[in-house]
């Protein structure tokens, strides 16, 4: 991956996303020279990744004279205590580009103005061992240039996708970005499973989270599609056929899946409002 930065990329926060960030754009050959991080207290990889490097951390707001990028990896909570002494930023007209879950691109131009270019995204936390998902949406005052840009850094942790439609985030973190969760208590469950039919609780542990980590594992390197897969496990009128009887019932897992998808969504529109 080749990230082409012209000027300053400025890292507004550097937790545990910022951070995996941060690490991936410089193991993908980002000069130290060109990131700034903005934050009071990172954790202590970051701040080690920080001094390794020689990252400039915290410098006075009037050095960073080109910035191109701010990237908002900051919690949405604190967002617009954390922007509003950063304004002087926006000079030099760069990318806003927000990970800040909930916050609309109109909260962002309400600091930079409403001629800033801003991308807001969701990412998943994946991206944590740069194996995440990203779905983006971007204003019109963003340029194909920026987009690109913008994809670069993003695919640092991971995949990108692109929504048209900020309206369509909502759905985004509802999939992707609550759907590690999901995919958490699904293993919960079939540990569970395992144990109700006799298993000792440490090996029903390690079959479940071995079975869903091995199964995406094989569905993202194959490339093959999940219906597929599930076709290629079950033999006719065999045990992996009776299981999926029950869940694929009426009222079984994707009506029930199709709901929480639905419930998410919901909320998150209630949260961005």
């Amino acid at each position: 991956m080749n990230i082409s930065l012209k000027g300053t990329l400025v890292l507004i926060g550097a937790g545990k996303m910022g951070g995996a960030m941060l690490e991936g754009w410089l193991k993908a050959g980002v000069a130290p020279a060109q990131v700034v991080v903005l934050d009071p207290n990172p954790p202590a990889e970051v701040k080690l990744l920080l001094e390794k490097h020689g990252v400039r951390h915290n410098p006075a707001l009037a050095s960073i004279t080109n910035a191109e990028v701010l990237l908002a990896a900051v919690k949405p909570q604190v967002l617009d205590e954390v922007l509003a002494p950063l304004v002087s930023l926006g000079k030099s007209k760069p990318l806003v580009l927000s990970i800040a879950a909930g916050k609309t691109i109109a909260s962002f131009e309400a600091h930079f103005g409403r001629d800033a270019a801003v991308i807001r995204t969701i990412p998943n936390t994946p991206a944590a061992v740069g194996q995440g998902i990203t779905a983006m949406t971007a204003n019109r005052n963003v340029s194909a240039a920026q987009m690109n840009l913008a994809e670069q850094l993003l695919g640092s942790i991971g995949e990108v996708v692109r929504v048209e439609d900020e309206s369509l985030i909502d759905a985004a973190t509802a999939v992707s970005g609550s759907g590690p969760a999901y995919v958490f208590y699904l293993t919960e469950c079939l540990s569970a499973a395992a144990e109700a039919v006799g298993l000792p609780p440490d090996v029903a542990t390690k079959l479940a989270r071995a079975t869903v980590a091995g199964s995406g594992a094989l569905m993202q390197s194959s490339g093959i599609d999940a219906a597929r897969l599930r076709q290629n496990v079950t033999s006719p009128k065999g045990t992996t056929y009776e299981a999926l009887q029950i869940l694929m019932a009426e009222n079984g897992m994707k009506p029930l899946m199709i709901a929480a998808v639905k419930a998410a969504a919901r909320r998150s529109k209630e949260l961005a409002s």
